[in-house]
């Protein structure tokens, strides 16, 4: 049977994160996710590990037992992640948030930095889900890493403007971040790029659903966004990312123990199928960054990539 091919009017834009001879770049293709034959795909999808600033308490079990070794020390934690193979290291600023420790903004630059410092990979900076302290803490994490080619999060319609200058001012990329709304997310990028900051830094997160209707919802959001930026809309054509690992480890699903229901499947593996299957689907949606927690999923979901890429890693 002949295959029925597209050739798209425009591409993707191509971002370069990290500096020096392991920069990575991420977007840069006019075909559809691993549909080689419609035209280039010049970078295959990447694979990120999270970690935290804070030691992450409230991890089930089995990712606490993964990574007990380093999780009391962030600098350990992210080389050990990048001896592992991940292909950017992701840091959520977790000690930031006023309901938890809150760290000052000198405080978490100084982890950063030490962080970059200490790794060759790419970094991502995320903050810690309070917009207004997200809004005094980035920007000093930012400086803190100037020269770096981070990239850096959320930027939301709340902070864009904070977000945008700052890493304009560092030489940074950002992730503009919407819920799932093609709409708002291209009303985002509209803004973002009124600032004088740059639609070929901007790397787009259409929010990350793990499971049921969530899952299938942000699928198809990702799906016409990638659709929409191959056919020719300029707002629309900036490479994705999803967050996988935080949505799939606190799914009762994946935390719920053996003893409570043991027809689950075992329960030191669940989350980490979880993972798979969900960062799996994502890639095939038009993810170009997957964020997972667990190394076996990192290992996994790099083997699936250079299946469907025919590449070896």
């Amino acid at each position: 049977m002949e295959k029925h091919l597209e050739k798209w009017q425009s591409k993707i834009n191509e971002i370069v994160l990290g500096a020096g001879d392991l920069s990575v770049k991420i977007g840069g293709q006019n075909a559809l996710p691993f549909i080689y034959e419609e035209g280039v795909i010049p970078n295959f999808p990447k694979v990120a590990i999270e970690i935290s600033d804070v030691a992450p308490e409230h991890w089930p079990a089995p990712l606490k037992r993964e990574w007990q070794d380093v999780f009391n020390d962030p600098v350990k934690w992210a080389v050990k992640c990048q001896d592992l193979g991940a292909e950017f290291l992701c840091i959520r600023l977790t000690g930031a948030h006023p309901e938890g420790k809150n760290k000052s903004a000198e405080e978490v630059a100084k982890t950063v930095k030490n962080i970059a410092d200490s790794i060759e990979i790419p970094i991502i900076v995320l903050g810690c889900e309070s917009t207004q302290k997200n809004t005094e803490v980035l920007p000093t994490v930012s400086a803190s890493i100037k020269g770096k080619n981070a990239l850096v999060g959320m930027a939301t319609k709340d902070n864009y403007k904070t977000i945008a200058i700052s890493a304009l001012a560092d030489g940074h990329s950002i992730i503009a971040e919407t819920p799932l709304d093609i709409n708002l997310a291209k009303q985002l990028n509209i803004l973002i790029a009124d600032t004088g900051f740059s639609t070929e830094k901007i790397v787009m997160h259409q929010t990350t659903g793990a499971l049921g209707y969530g899952y299938e919802y942000c699928y198809t959001i990702m799906e016409r966004t990638r659709l929409a930026g191959l056919s020719g809309d300029k707002m629309m054509s900036m490479p994705m990312i999803n967050f996988v690992g935080v949505e799939c480890w606190k799914l009762k699903e994946s935390i719920t123990t053996n003893e409570e229901m043991p027809s689950w499947g075992d329960f030191e593996k669940r989350g980490i199928f979880w993972e798979i299957c969900c960062g799996s689907g994502y890639l095939e949606s038009g993810a170009d960054i997957v964020v997972v927690y667990h190394p076996e999923s990192l290992k996994t979901l790099k083997k699936i990539i250079s299946d469907l890429s025919k590449k070896t890693l």
